[in-house]
């Protein structure tokens, strides 16, 4: 994939060698050309020195031919401003932009643009981690609402099927990894020891799931 990175922060800069590593074509854009040491001399991608929000700088930077852009510089305005460019005028097929500010996050989604908010991640998360302590969380998706854990599967479990540990609008098991093969479950499947199981829920229904695994 050809993606756009606007902004060479940490952020950024992280972003840009994580999909270099994944061998994706990558082109990071930022006002500052000291900026770009962040890269790192193994970065195999290319830098432009422009202001993101500019469509002349985007056009510069490949913006028409991208399959993705990220807006992950250190203000809001820059952010959104190169997302409704990429969006609305070079017609990206996927754009996230990073946002400061959790209380403008749902304006932005008016518009189309998929948002990250640090703060109220990191908040969630924290979160996450002191009530999850029984349980492994892998991913959290939107601002924390819904939790991705993973854990083996209890004794008390094996043999019952999929559709036993699942609650209506809360808890669901999304995939199954069993002798190194992951795979998703339909309801009638059992499972077997030594399963490790991946399970969807809101971040709420901790406590619920860990009785239903019997760990309270």
């Amino acid at each position: 994939m050809k993606i756009l990175v606007a902004g060479c922060g940490r952020v950024g800069s992280g972003l840009a060698r994580a999909l270099a590593l994944r061998r994706h074509d990558i082109t990071v854009v930022d006002v500052d050309p000291a900026a770009f040491h962040r890269l790192g001399k193994r970065f195999s991608g290319h830098a432009v020195t422009g202001n993101a929000a500019d469509r002349e700088t985007l056009a510069a930077a490949g913006a028409e031919r991208a399959d993705g852009v990220a807006a992950a510089t250190g203000s809001d305005e820059v952010n959104v401003a190169c997302a409704r460019l990429a969006l609305d005028a070079f017609r990206v097929p996927k754009v996230v932009a990073r946002l400061h500010d959790p209380l403008k996050e749902e304006e932005y989604r008016k518009h189309g643009i998929q948002t990250v908010t640090p703060i109220a991640w990191g908040i969630h998360r924290m979160a996450d981690l002191l009530c999850h302590s029984r349980l492994d969380p892998v991913v959290s998706l939107g601002t924390g609402e819904v939790d991705i854990v993973e854990t083996e599967v209890p004794h008390l479990l094996v043999g019952r099927t999929v559709a036993e540990l699942r609650v209506p609008g809360e808890i669901r098991v999304v995939a199954i990894t069993r002798r190194g093969r992951t795979f998703l479950p339909v309801e009638g499947a059992a499972f077997a020891k030594e399963d490790r199981l991946h399970i969807a829920l809101l971040g709420t229904s901790a406590h619920r799931l860990e009785t239903l695994l019997g760990m309270r």
